[in-house]
């Protein structure tokens, strides 16, 4: 098993049985008492535990940093702001992906007026709330639900997306690097976007300042294959700058009021 399917594993444990013990979780996983010690080492670093004498547990910032009612409310107003960039890019446009993400449903909101579009996704809040809209025709990509969790994850939406041709992706994600790309929580929502990234023309991400420079368990999205990269003037000028040198993307840097 990879070291990022290991440790979406170990993450998935603890959130359902708030803490774990090394020898219990070693055994259960059929690793070794020194590769889940690393695992956990790992994830500690990257702020998703707090390691104990034998075991680990979530750390207190958890569940604001993970909810997704704590995520829908943070940076609000640069949400807002990078959603009314992103929604100039709709013009002429019939077919469109959005994830799951909260910058994903700020944006879909901005599309309650909408006419004439098919939007898919895979985010139960963003289904719902566009489904209010006779406009809009809505198809949410199955898979599982998490508990506690607005979206659908998995690889069980994978043949739809392949018999769908969609003209554009927008996305967020948990962080990005320069090196690393997009990266997400989980490896199974980084294995689904890739799979709605292959079946659009272009990808759209739509990232906070918050997000720049931070990173997670799984990779998603690579630099190299942004089409538009919007964002807000709170963002690192050095990062967007480094982006621009480096990528043939579209940046696009929305004014936070």
């Amino acid at each position: 098993m990879l070291a990022p399917s290991r440790r979406n594993k170990i993450m998935q444990k603890l959130r359902e049985q708030k803490q774990i013990t090394v020898k219990e979780t070693a055994q259960e996983m059929n690793i070794s008492v020194g590769t889940l010690r690393n695992d956990l080492k790992v994830l500690e670093e990257e702020g998703f535990l707090t390691r104990t004498h034998g075991g680990a547990i979530l750390p207190k910032t958890y569940e604001k940093e993970f909810s997704f009612i704590s995520r829908s409310e943070i940076n609000i107003n640069e949400k807002k702001a990078i959603g009314k960039e992103a929604l100039k890019l709709l013009e002429g446009k019939n077919c469109v992906i959005i994830d799951a993400s909260s910058t994903g449903l700020e944006f879909a909101k901005l599309l309650l007026d909408y006419r004439h579009l098919t939007v898919i996704t895979n985010g139960l809040a963003t289904a719902q709330l566009l489904s209010q809209n006779p406009q809009i025709t809505v198809i949410i990509v199955g898979g599982v639900v998490r508990s506690g969790s607005s979206e659908v994850e998995g690889l069980l939406g994978q043949s739809l997306l392949s018999q769908i041709h969609a003209d554009l992706f927008f996305t967020s994600a948990h962080g990005i690097t320069k090196e690393l790309g997009m990266t997400e929580f989980s490896i199974y929502e980084a294995e689904l976007k890739k799979a709605m990234g292959v079946n659009a023309d272009r990808i759209v991400v739509m990232m906070d300042s918050t997000k720049i420079g931070r990173k997670s368990i799984a990779s998603s999205i690579k630099p190299s294959q942004i089409d538009v990269f919007i964002t807000s003037t709170k963002s690192d000028p050095e990062f967007l700058k480094d982006l621009n040198e480096n990528y043939p993307m579209e940046i696009i840097t929305a004014n936070v009021e």
